[in-house]
């Protein structure tokens, strides 16, 4: 662009006007543009699936005659709020600056405050969407299921409608593409389309992280294999072990290198160097010939790997970990083992952010209406559920942050995608067994039969949580989104041995990969015979930094006994052989 001054017949040059290098490069910006649009249509019209599929919009899934009601109610508002945004560019450059900097970190370029046409348009939003919000609350004749569908669709529209989301009102976005001359557009032009193509939202960059090479690298060996899932051993890392081996069991939901992202993030290699045989479950994502696949077949699963590692390591029985939805399904295994006399298979169980009384659910709780479900029963026609349908649904609940943080970063400004591995792994999806997720959806989060003794049955015997005496450590995040504090709390009241619990900054994942070295955060003890949760954090003591530590001690308390690191605790010297090495290949299977 060519600066303001005089031409030479003394006129003055405006700033804006291109010059003509400029409007050469613009116009090869826009004729590349097309390009890629070009080639996109071409490449799903010959057989392209992602745009078939979409970056599908959770919000739209909350379909019901309430949100009819709330639409009509809030439209006439909307429609003068936008024909009032429209007249914004009107406003003279004389309009007083606001002075006010605004706290939210989406309006931190300095012209939301400074320019008074920013400025305005920041305000308005911030009214708009109070009002909207305030509405949605003051409605009449709605239960309280229905009142929380809407406002967490109101709350949705509102993050979707915020000025920043938009090329044109985003002072940040457009000072990019003329310092630029449009690359930055092009560039997030180029990401969108990619996207679209393989029908997902991306975080970082799909390229930057490969399984078993930068990411997931313990090493360790496959030494059993299911249809379901497989049995990585890891190396020991140090002379003498305990003798209670550990077994790990993730979430399907995503994949278990969650807990071992890299060397100095791994739970897994951490775990392995305070003296712990580890062993890991890899579930295989769902596919076509797993469609008769339900939670008895977890539960099953589960006990097959602790039976697993007490026959290689020729121990009476095992410590035991289960993360989020792996962690209800232990609960469910140990009842089982109770009623069957086998409780003394597992030593101990930890619970990551795991949830066995879903009444205080959260926010997934909207997603187990009838419409819902009749929508999931038409996405998993061919009898399993597309991982990235669920990676939306998780995204929609934090839609601020991993959703339109990265539109404006990844599509606005073209941004480089981080090279983040947690947000690799968050976007390394699996696909869920159809049946499975519906029982799991409607017996625990719609009906909550888990807690209700003999309700439910697994592998043909009843659960009754309180059949549980096995030692028990619960931890959970103070920020979870996913399984909220108020809700895995209620695990103390559900089973009946001695248990710890343990309260950790953060949320669902960082409250729990929170290695001692990082020196992040914090986490809280207390009274655990404390009769609710306020009483148990009224008194609670803070810690700064891992909670790992004060976990490996409530470990080592329930078995002390080591074991020299040779036989059958190297990978596959016992009577396992290695099968592959870790960390296998379930984990990279699409």
């Amino acid at each position: 662009m060519t600066d303001m001054g005089e031409d030479k017949n003394g006129g003055t040059i405006n700033s804006f006007m291109p010059s003509p290098e400029d409007m050469q490069h613009w116009a090869s910006v826009m004729g590349r543009a097309q390009q890629m649009m070009l080639e996109y249509a071409l490449g799903q019209a010959t057989g392209g699936k992602g745009a078939a599929n979409g970056l599908f919009d959770p919000a739209s899934w909350l379909q019901s005659p309430t949100t009819q009601l709330w639409a009509e109610q809030s439209a006439k508002m909307w429609e003068q709020g936008a024909a009032f945004w429209t007249s914004l560019a009107t406003l003279q450059p004389a309009f007083a600056a606001d002075t006010d900097a605004p706290k939210d970190k989406r309006f931190a370029d300095p012209e939301w405050t400074a320019n008074p046409v920013f400025a305005l348009i920041r305000q308005t939003y911030g009214l708009l969407t109070d009002q909207l919000l305030a509405t949605t609350r003051s409605m009449q004749g709605l239960d309280e299921q229905a009142r929380a569908k809407l406002e967490f669709a109101a709350k949705n529209v509102a993050e979707a409608l915020s000025p920043t989301n938009l090329a044109i009102t985003n002072p940040e976005v457009l000072k990019r593409a003329v310092e630029t001359r449009g690359e930055s557009l092009l560039k997030g032009l180029q990401h969108m389309l990619a996207d679209l193509a393989r029908g997902q939202l991306s975080h970082v960059d799909p390229e930057a992280f490969e399984v078993g090479v930068n990411i997931a690298t313990t090493p360790g060996k496959v030494i059993h294999e299911t249809d379901l899932y497989q049995l990585i051993q890891y190396d020991p890392a140090t002379k003498d072990v305990f003798a209670v081996p550990l077994v790990i069991f993730p979430p399907w939901i995503n994949r278990f290198y969650i807990l071992d992202l890299n060397p100095a993030k791994s739970f897994v290699k951490w775990a392995t160097e305070q003296g712990l045989t580890v062993f890991m479950v890899s579930w295989k994502s769902a596919d076509a010939s797993m469609s008769e696949i339900v939670w008895d077949d977890y539960v099953a699963a589960q006990v097959d790997a602790i039976d697993t590692a007490r026959d290689l390591l020729d121990v009476p029985h095992v410590h035991t970990i289960g993360y989020c939805v792996a962690g209800t399904t232990l609960a469910a295994t140990l009842a089982m083992l109770a009623a069957r006399g086998e409780a003394d298979k597992v030593k101990s169980a930890t619970f990551f952010t795991a949830q066995v009384d879903f009444e205080l659910a959260g926010d997934l709780k909207m997603f187990v209406d009838e419409n819902y479900l009749a929508l999931l029963q038409q996405l998993s026609a061919s009898g399993y559920l597309d991982g990235r349908y669920m990676a939306a649904t998780f995204n929609s609940l934090r839609g601020r942050d991993l959703i339109w943080n990265y539109v404006v970063s990844n599509y606005l400004l073209g941004n480089d995608y981080p090279p983040f591995d947690l947000l690799y792994w968050n976007g390394d999806t699996t696909n869920l067994p159809a049946k499975w997720h519906r029982q799991y959806l409607t017996d625990l989060y719609r009906d909550n039969r888990l807690v209700i003794p003999n309700s439910l049955s697994v592998c043909g015997t009843p659960v009754d949580l309180r059949k549980i005496r096995t030692p028990a450590y619960i931890q959970a995040g103070r920020e979870d989104h996913i399984a909220p504090l108020s809700s895995v709390w209620r695990l103390m009241h559900h089973l009946s041995g001695p248990k710890t619990f343990l309260l950790a900054g953060s949320g669902h994942i960082a409250g729990v990969v929170n290695p001692p070295a990082a020196g992040k955060y914090q986490y809280w003890t207390g009274d655990n015979d404390a009769a609710s949760l306020e009483e148990f954090e009224a008194g609670a003591r803070e810690t700064k930094g891992s909670w790992w530590p004060h976990w490996i001690d409530w470990i080592a308390a329930q078995a002390k006994e080591k074991t020299p690191a040779k036989g059958a605790r190297l990978p596959g010297k016992g009577r396992r052989k290695a099968i592959e090495d870790a960390p296998g290949r379930y984990v990279k299977l699409r």
